[in-house]
């Protein structure tokens, strides 16, 4: 089984999109995770929304801190934390600088959105 871990800021939309489309990608082949430096606590209302458009329910998760997780990872993503992601094990990393669509219209959201599910499906493939 591949671990994989997405890393944000908040642990509220980026990573934890990414953590749904690792799950549902990858299926039981893959343990996913996702983290924040300065987690805020709670999942954003248009990650849940904007998810639930394609049958996952982004509500079932929890923003959690990286001082949470251990372990190593096969691939750990950051995505637009810059110095403030630390440092965790991986075997592979990558930076994704995707914008933060915490304030985006819908379009550019679901833009986003589908962007971190193209990313996701191409980084299993090469694990």
């Amino acid at each position: 089984m591949k671990r994989v871990l997405f890393v944000c800021v908040e642990n509220s939309n980026r990573s934890q999109m990414a953590e749904a489309f690792a799950r549902i990608h990858g299926g039981d082949g893959v343990e996913a995770l996702s983290a924040g430096s300065k987690p805020s606590g709670v999942i954003n209302p248009k990650a849940i929304r904007f998810m639930g458009e394609i049958g996952y329910d982004l509500s079932r998760h929890a923003s959690k801190s990286l001082d949470e997780i251990d372990g190593e990872f096969d691939a750990v993503v950051t995505m637009g934390c810059g110095d403030n992601c630390p440092w965790v094990p991986a075997k592979r990393r990558e930076d994704w600088a995707l914008p933060d669509p915490k304030h985006m219209d819908d379009a550019d959201y679901r833009a986003v959105r589908d962007e971190i599910s193209a990313r996701v499906k191409a980084l299993l493939a090469t694990l």
